[in-house]
């Protein structure tokens, strides 16, 4: 027992000595140079893509390392010179001369004398455990070499155990993993982990945004307790989530090879690594090893008023449902975006009155102070004369993809001032309903302005008196979706009457399911079975549907079921077509659905049997890997065959995230006196009236009348020239994502992505006494353009891809009613013309001397039009409709 412990005292004392005497992290031998090989690589490219023909650069260079110091109490601690010599650039891929951008020139012409001259001086690292703790240069060099220097010196920092730290390196304090096998260690860096300064946004809904994946892994190959090989490879790529073959990488490799191991000078004597440094050379500092933000400026880049006279001429509002239109406002907004607020409000003050609202549309969507002040500046909301541009203005901060808190202040202070257009103030109010929502969605819900917004909106709702203003904040409430609105959304949902209760309903219909608690439900099954006050079928229909989409017990499927048969004949022809719908689009509660049909009572034919014209039908427009989109068209009509409502909603969901894209709803009420019929129960009192409201990219949009009242009617209809309301047009920034981040190697990458759409949506409805028909038309012209713009900005070269894509598109909405007879003859039809899909891929390398290289690849084929199948029973009646209305032609003569 005695020599087993003496045996094992031996051990111990064997091993301290050992730890006291070597580092644990890679150590030099003293009086020598170590030289290596070193490149640095670039790439950037298609995701997929091979990188043998990717656009990039190699720097390539010698590099000589010594020990100049190591601690005499430890040997951990030590000072390490590095010197990068021989210094070379050039094409990361082989290519023609003529494709070389490199080709005659050397490396001080394509660096610079100074730069060059700044890149060959020593760094000194200082190495405590295999960590960089000091990292020493010249404090007036230009950040952009001090990055490159930073980049190599980052590779010295290794680790010799197993385990994961946070560490710091050119890439901020990031979480680090070390898997060490032998004389091999692996570095995994968790890029997403890393704390450095960020610059740049990304778009509200994710639908709309860019995936990011980044990674990070190093290999070290060790001999003789130093570094014989490093391979370093960093990876980032980008995914438009809209659409996943619209994507980008960017690769960087880091390569250091020893080459040889020779004498070199010996070590200086000291005790702290500061002051041997300081005798090294008195103009060393302490730097940090994180990387320095730094980015070229464009010298030959035209100027906002250069760059707007160049497209001025595609911004017509002729040209607006046009891709070129989506293009040059894409452009136009990443000119503003460097402008001061002199530089915009000089184009705006200067540009004709038909070109002003796209410049609107540009300016606000720029989202920069300096834009916003300039726009604030020139418009003003007391003189109604604008009320168009004010209108413009305040529909693109709607559409906001990152708004400011400043931008929610600056219209709360607006809506509080003079107004001279009642419509533009119900637009602003609505559309801080948007705002509120936007930033309480990036967890803003408690910024003063917010807050501000939030209490100005539901004291103000609880004080209205007249309906219009109840109206105007119960749509402000609609967009912003607070959770707090509901209990007032319920009261007047159940206590209103007319647009008020059925304002309130269609708000809470567009909250997550997640939020509708059983005081909800309650409520909104009082309103269907008219428990407390009959309701108008709108507004019943309404909050039938809140039922059905928010889990459903079975009982509540079944009451619904139960009342089937009982409802007025249009109703009950509407609801019954709402649950076939929800059966065959396998919906939600379609399971609930399927065992409540399993009862008798609640399914047999006479109760599903009634006639009736109205309907309700979803289907799929796209079905792709990426994304789906769905449509659904709903249409109810009165009992004397008048539409009542007509809804079409579109819907765009991948499988995070859903984006409600459009929804048109054209309403009517109160018209059964123009054709001597009885009005429906509940809608006795209902003025007649006839509009449209819309929903576009989630924001709900301020409602477009088309008459109020009987004399407005007889005047409109006296009038009618057939021609559509124009419902919105203009250009919307959709996809908006910008984000740089700093490449381990040294240079600073960036990613753009911009998606721009021209949008005109106008509808119209004719109706003839004389025929006995009615007609509606929905038409939606869109033109998309989207690009993004990858690119690694090394300051001597820039080398990136852009990605573009543009389609042109419409999408028509027409239902024909025909009430000469009953059943009236119903026909809808929803078709898309054949559209132009063009994409492209530009690789491109350039030098600040103008020089450049491109390599370009596009394709461009149509995408078939199409017309959207409904429901059998719709296409019999349409050619019924087509039949009687050929007959009437013929007959006529």
């Amino acid at each position: 027992m005695i020599l087993l412990t003496v045996l094992f005292l031996c051990i111990i004392s064997t091993y301290s000595a050992s730890v006291k005497g070597h580092t644990t992290g890679p150590s030099l031998s003293n009086d020598k140079i170590y030289t290596f090989a070193y490149t640095a690589e670039v790439y950037v490219d298609r995701a997929k893509a091979s990188l043998k023909k990717s656009a990039g650069y190699r720097i390539s260079s010698d590099v000589d390392v010594n020990l100049l110091w190591r601690n005499p109490d430890n040997d951990d601690d030590q000072l390490v010179k590095v010197t990068i010599k021989n210094v070379q650039v050039e094409n990361v891929n082989e290519r023609p001369d003529a494709k070389n951008i490199f080709k005659g020139k050397n490396t001080e012409k394509i660096i610079g004398k100074e730069y060059l001259a700044a890149l060959q001086q020593p760094m000194v690292l200082e190495l405590a455990r295999g960590k960089v703790q000091n990292f020493y240069s010249y404090q007036n060099e230009h950040a952009f070499t001090q990055n490159l220097k930073r980049g190599l010196a980052s590779l010295f920092q290794l680790q010799l155990h197993s385990g994961t730290s946070r560490e710091v390196d050119i890439s901020g304090k990031c979480n680090t993993t070390y898997q060490v096998q032998q004389d091999q260690v692996t570095k995994i860096k968790a890029l997403d982990s890393c704390e450095i300064i960020k610059t740049g946004f990304t778009s509200h809904n994710k639908i709309l945004d860019v995936s990011t994946k980044a990674t990070s892994a190093t290999i070290y190959v060790l001999e003789d307790s130093f570094f014989k090989s490093i391979k370093a490879e960093e990876n980032y790529v980008f995914f438009l989530n809209s659409r996943r073959k619209t994507n980008a990488k960017i690769v960087s490799k880091q390569r250091l090879e020893l080459k040889s191991v020779q004498a070199g000078p010996g070590l200086i004597a000291g005790k702290q690594a500061a002051g041997v440094v300081k005798t090294l050379d008195s103009n060393y500092v302490s730097m940090p090893l994180v990387a320095e933000t730094v980015k070229s400026e464009c010298k030959k880049c035209p100027s906002l008023s250069e760059h707007w006279k160049s497209i001025k001429e595609y911004m017509h509002p002729d040209k607006l449902s046009k891709a070129e239109a989506a293009r040059n406002f894409l452009s136009l907004i990443q000119s503003i975006r460097k402008a001061t607020k002199e530089e915009i409000l000089q184009i705006i003050k200067s540009e004709k009155k038909e070109l002003l609202p796209q410049i609107v549309d540009a300016v606000t969507s720029a989202q920069t102070p300096e834009s916003l002040e300039a726009i604030l500046e020139f418009l003003d909301f007391k003189d109604a004369s604008t009320s168009i541009l004010q209108e413009r203005f305040l529909y693109a901060c709607g559409f906001a993809s990152h708004p400011s808190e400043m931008l929610l202040k600056s219209l709360t202070s607006k809506f509080k001032g003079d107004i001279a257009n009642e419509e533009i103030r119900e637009t602003l109010v609505i559309v801080m309903g948007a705002l509120i929502r936007k930033l309480c969605d990036r967890d803003g819900c408690k910024l003063p302005a917010v807050v501000e917004a939030k209490k100005l909106i539901l004291n103000r709702l609880e004080k209205a008196k007249k309906d219009d203003n109840v109206k105007m904040y119960l749509l402000a409430l609609k967009n912003a979706l607070l959770p707090e609105a509901i209990p007032l959304l319920l009261k007047y949902a159940e206590s209103e009457e007319g647009h008020i209760s059925n304002t309130a309903a269609t708000a809470i219909q567009r909250y997550d399911p997640s939020f509708l608690t059983d005081e909800v439900k309650k409520t909104m099954n009082r309103i269907y079975h008219q428990n407390r006050k009959v309701h108008e079928k709108t507004v019943r229909t309404t909050a039938a549907a809140i039922i059905l989409n928010s889990n459903p017990t079975y009982m509540e499927v079944k009451n619904i079921l139960l009342s089937i048969g009982e409802l007025p004949l249009e109703m009950n022809k509407y609801m019954l077509s709402m649950i076939q719908d929800i059966i065959r689009f396998e919906m939600p509660s379609s399971k609930t659905v399927r065992r409540v049909l399993k009862d008798m009572r609640s399914h047999n034919y006479e109760r599903f049997s009634k006639p009736g014209s109205s309907s309700a039908y979803s289907g799929y427009i796209t079905r792709g890997p990426d994304i789906s989109s769905t449509y659904s068209l709903d249409i109810l009509y009165s009992g004397s065959g008048i539409l009542r409502r007509s809804n079409l909603n579109i819907q765009v969901f991948d499988r995070n995230a859903q984006l409600h894209a459009g929804q048109v709803v054209i309403e009517a009420q109160g018209l059964e006196t123009i054709i001597a019929a009885t009005p429906d129960e509940g809608e006795e009192n209902l003025d007649s009236f006839a509009g449209m409201s819309a929903i576009l990219f989630d924001v709900q949009l301020r409602p477009v009348t088309f008459f109020q009242g009987y004399g407005d009617l007889m005047s409109k209809m006296l009038s009618a020239t057939g021609d559509p309301i124009n419902v919105v047009k203009g250009l919307i920034l959709l996809t908006d994502y910008s984000q740089e981040f700093q490449l381990q190697s040294g240079p600073r990458a960036s990613a753009d992505f911009q998606g721009g759409l021209a949008i005109d949506i106008s509808g119209g409805m004719e109706f003839s006494l004389w025929y006995r028909e009615s007609k509606t038309n929905v038409k939606n012209r869109v033109a998309m353009f989207i690009s993004g713009n990858t690119e690694v900005d090394s300051f001597f070269i820039k080398t990136g891809m852009e990605t573009t894509l543009e389609v042109e598109t419409t999408l028509d909405f027409i239902s024909t009613v025909q009430f000469s007879q009953y059943p009236f003859l119903v026909c809808m039809q929803m078709d898309r013309v054949e559209s132009p899909f063009r994409h492209s891929v530009t690789k491109y390398e350039s030098l600040p001397s103008g020089r450049r290289y491109t390599a370009r690849k596009g394709t461009a084929e149509p995408l078939p039009g199409c017309e959207y199948p409904l429901h059998q029973e719709n296409s019999d009646m349409c050619r019924k409709v087509f039949s009687t209305a050929s007959d009437s032609s013929s007959s006529w003569f």
